[in-house]
C-alpha cells in the first residue's frame, strides 16, 4: 500500500463517536473465510435456570459454552427474604459482580474466623476457594449478581447437600444432629432458600 493510504488516520484514538449503524452480521463476513469452529458467544439468559421460591441460578460453563475452557459463571437472582445457601467451591476462587439490589455476604475461614460484607450494584466481591459463604438479600428488591470462576466447570457444595449425602452416622457422631432432622434435609439442589 502506498503511504498516502494512511494519510487520514486520526491523530487521537476514537472511542465514542457518531457513525452509521451496522447492518446484518452476514454482511460483515469476509468471502473465502470459514466459520470459527467454536462459537464465541452464548446467551446466558436463555439457559434454563435452577428455580426455587426465593430465586434462580443460571450456570454457564464449558459443558454449555465450549469456548469457555478457563472460565465459568453463574447468574444468581435472590428475592427479598431469600439467601444463597451456605456453600463452598472446591475447585476455584469466586469473583462476584453485583448487578442489582443490596446483599450481605458472610465468609468463613478456618479457626472459627468469619467476616461479613455489604454489597450493592456495581460492587465486586471475592471469596477464596473452599471457604464457606452465604449471601442474604438485605433489601426490598431482587439481588442479581454474577459468580465467576477460573475453571472450565462449575462446582459448589451446598451445606444441605453435604449433610444429606454424608453418611448420617458420621454426621450424628460429629455434629450431634438427630436423625429426624437429617432425614428431612432435601437431596435436591436448592442454591437459594428463604430465611
Amino acid at each position: 500500500m502506498p503511504e498516502s493510504a494512511f494519510a487520514n488516520i486520526p491523530d487521537k484514538e476514537l472511542y465514542i463517536f457518531p457513525s452509521k449503524m451496522p447492518g446484518p452480521l452476514a454482511a460483515d463476513r469476509v468471502a473465502g473465510l470459514g466459520a470459527v469452529p467454536v462459537s464465541f458467544t452464548h446467551r446466558m439468559i436463555r439457559i434454563a435456570p435452577i428455580s426455587m421460591k426465593h430465586g434462580t441460578v443460571r450456570i454457564m460453563d464449558s459443558t454449555l459454552f465450549p469456548a469457555a475452557t478457563t472460565i465459568t459463571a453463574a447468574l444468581v437472582e435472590v428475592e427479598p427474604g431469600g439467601m444463597r445457601q451456605l456453600h463452598w467451591h472446591p475447585n476455584a476462587d469466586e469473583w462476584q459482580y453485583h448487578v442489582a439490589g443490596q446483599a450481605r455476604i458472610t465468609v468463613f475461614a478456618s479457626g472459627g474466623a468469619a467476616q461479613t460484607f455489604d454489597y450493592q450494584a456495581g460492587d465486586v466481591g471475592y471469596v477464596p476457594r473452599s471457604m464457606p459463604h452465604y449471601l442474604e438479600n438485605t433489601g426490598k428488591t431482587r439481588v442479581r449478581f454474577l459468580e465467576m470462576f477460573r475453571s472450565p466447570k462449575f462446582e459448589d457444595v451446598p451445606l444441605a447437600q453435604w449433610l444429606a449425602f454424608t453418611p448420617h452416622d458420621l454426621v450424628r457422631a460429629h455434629l450431634k444432629i438427630d436423625e429426624s432432622v437429617l432425614a428431612k434435609i432435601p437431596q435436591r439442589k436448592m442454591p437459594v432458600v428463604g430465611f
